[in-house]
């Protein structure tokens, strides 16, 4: 008789299903017979809604990555989850240091301690499902973190992510067309991708490093100073302060809270707009702030990358909220995804006509980025526009910026920082236009596309002089629409090139009357 062995992890999360599975059976024998009213419904939503939150809490790491994620898609998940799931944590029960202490020294060899004047072992600074923080001093004086990777993580995070790409794959078989609006696989691969860096903390200190390279451009910043890597421990400077989490806004002139404010939202822009890449998790924990010091961004782990056409239509989405115009809305928001055969466009755009008005008119101090792109999901998802996965993690990366903005400053306005910093943003477009390297490539593309139609020129002159050439008319087919979908993306492309010289003639004229 043939034995099924399951693996630890799916084990658990079979128990962790079922308990799921018996907590709606009770649930729905404790309702029966009682009032099935309004209150009643919403109480059992938000009561499910705990005990999903708690089971992803409990199964670990890459669960309350995915959940997080999922708070933002409104489209894929009931009100009551996404709320719910804003509040996962990646919390874990301390491991004892003897435990922790056979990585460093395996990773910083067995006479790691004289590296450090003392090392406290007793009280972590932070314990979470993938690694522990410690502070200690260094030998010279330095006050460092030193964050060690549990035992066996990166084991058990790859046994997660096989476990999940096979569910993923059996629900997109499943539900085929819900895959087709949904991209499901790519959605995990944008995480997975992020998380990977937490995975190895030489990878985290590469982003550290990569990142102090741009953040002198906004004022009061800093990123902490890495020390030493490995691919499981990672020493840093010390950041000054607290958290904004446990920060006391009373200790700050309301002018310094906008600062930090300020200084934060303009650098979190400068990494969507400009530079490309982005801190995915900057939540209250990871920026610490004091009274007259810098603000500083920790954990670098997970972070995201977009190229400029992504980066370029999320911002003319966002403008296009500020500024009330539905229809830039709509256009960016579908270029940056994939219409399905069966997408339903104009019906998208009377949907903008409809809700963008109504996001307009909220006051910019309570205008809210994360939950207006997973209102803008939901509509879209619905009329069979396919999204670019990395909005997901757009998506929560903004949602965790202005929740951090909140702490400290909650009277500031992310629009009004976005519409202020739309000059570097453009400024930044104008001078790469101008660089050697972008000459180069478009000078390329305008040949290549030269190439490709003298050839076709020269073929309806020979046809035109001979008398030869022929109109036929033939059925709209699936072969006509490809074409026509290389015809927009030259267009699209023309569009980009245009709005390279618009943004550097902007540029000099700015420079002009200054």
């Amino acid at each position: 008789m043939e034995v099924l062995v399951i693996p630890e992890r799916g084990r658990l999360l079979l128990v962790v299903g079922s308990e799921l599975l018996a907590g709606e059976l009770r649930a729905a024998v404790g309702h029966r017979g009682t009032d099935a009213g309004a209150d009643s419904e919403l109480g059992a939503s938000r009561e499910r809604a705990r005990r999903v939150r708690a089971a992803l809490e409990r199964l670990g790491p890459l669960y309350v990555k995915v959940g997080q994620v999922l708070s933002t898609r409104e489209d894929l998940v009931p009100p009551a989850l996404a709320s719910e799931f804003e509040r996962l944590h990646d919390q874990a029960t301390p491991y004892p240091f003897d435990r922790m202490s056979t990585v460093l020294e395996q990773d910083l060899g067995s006479h790691w301690r004289e590296r450090f004047k003392d090392f406290d072992t007793l009280r972590p600074l932070g314990c979470a499902s993938l690694a522990q923080a410690y502070a200690a001093t260094l030998s010279d004086g330095r006050p460092v973190v030193v964050k060690v990777q549990r035992p066996g993580i990166a084991r058990l995070m790859a046994s997660d992510m096989r476990l999940l790409r096979l569910v993923t794959r059996g629900v997109s078989k499943r539900f085929p067309l819900m895959s087709e609006t949904i991209d499901l696989n790519a959605m995990l691969s944008v995480i997975f991708e992020a998380m990977r860096h937490e995975l190895d903390l030489t990878l985290e200190a590469a982003n550290m490093d990569e990142a102090r390279t741009t953040v002198g451009d906004i004022a009061g910043i800093q990123v902490p100073d890495v020390v030493h890597a490995t691919p499981r421990v990672l020493i840093q400077q010390r950041a000054p302060g607290t958290s904004v989490r446990d920060a006391d806004p009373s200790a700050f002139a309301v002018e310094e809270r906008e600062r930090i404010g300020t200084s934060l939202l303009a650098f979190m822009y400068q990494g969507y707009f400009i530079d490309h890449r982005f801190h995915a998790d900057p939540h209250p924990g990871n920026v610490f702030v004091c009274p007259g010091g810098p603000t500083t961004l920790i954990d670098w782990g997970m972070v995201g990358r977009i190229d400029r056409h992504l980066s370029s239509s999320l911002m003319m989405t966002l403008l296009g909220l500020a500024n009330n115009d539905a229809h830039a809305v709509a256009r960016s928001w579908a270029e940056m995804g994939r219409p399905t055969p069966w997408a339903d466009l104009s019906g998208f755009e009377q949907d903008m006509a409809t809700v963008v008005p109504k996001l307009a008119s909220i006051p910019l101090n309570r205008l809210r980025f994360g939950a207006s792109l997973a209102a803008l999901l939901r509509h879209s998802t619905r009329r069979g526009i396919q999204t670019n996965p990395m909005i997901g993690l757009l998506g929560k990366s903004f949602a965790n910026i202005e929740g951090t903005v909140r702490y400290i400053a909650p009277q500031l306005s992310a629009t009004d920082v976005l519409v202020d910093q739309a000059d570097r943003v453009l400024a930044a477009h104008a001078l790469r236009s101008l660089s050697q390297q972008q000459l180069s490539y478009t000078a390329l593309q305008i040949l290549s596309g030269l190439e490709t139609l003298l050839p076709h020129a020269r073929a309806v002159t020979r046809s035109l002089s001979s008398g030869e050439l022929t109109v036929q008319q033939a059925p709209v087919t699936r072969a006509f629409s490809l074409v026509g979908h290389r015809t927009s993306t030259r267009v699209k492309r023309a569009e980009r090139h245009l709005l390279g010289a618009a943004a550097l003639a902007w540029y000099f004229s700015r420079t002009g009357r200054r």
